[in-house]
């Protein structure tokens, strides 16, 4: 009895190390840089980095654009108030009944050029 079960525990034993191998091949092959999933992992981790600096950049840029934005409007604000104070302003001048006349002013000739002609 003692026997069978010695060879029951070494046949479990060299299967283990069997089943260990395969999976050391295995796991060796998934993390390869070149074909396996190391590969993949690499490349998409660089990506990552890529993606993540862009994004940073980006982030830069809009809060740079959004500050210059914000200048904008409030200039366009202050503006936009002074045109109403002055549109205010015109509305409180007094209208005119006699329409305006225009001064035609004529040019005085030269008494040289008038003895030339």
């Amino acid at each position: 009895m003692q026997l069978l079960a010695d060879l029951i525990s070494t046949l479990a034993a060299i299967a283990a190390a069997g089943y260990c191998l395969v999976l050391a091949r295995r796991l060796k092959r998934f993390n390869q840089l070149e074909t396996g999933m190391g590969g993949a992992i690499a490349v998409l981790s660089a990506q990552v980095d890529d993606m993540t600096r862009a994004l940073e950049r980006a982030q830069a840029t809009a809060t740079h654009s959004e500050t210059q934005l914000r200048a904008l409007t409030e200039r366009a604000e202050n503006g936009a108030e002074k045109l109403e104070l002055m549109l205010a302003a015109l509305h409180d001048l007094p209208e005119e009944d006699e329409p305006r006349r225009r001064v035609v002013r004529r040019r005085h000739r030269h008494e040289a050029m008038e003895a030339a002609e």
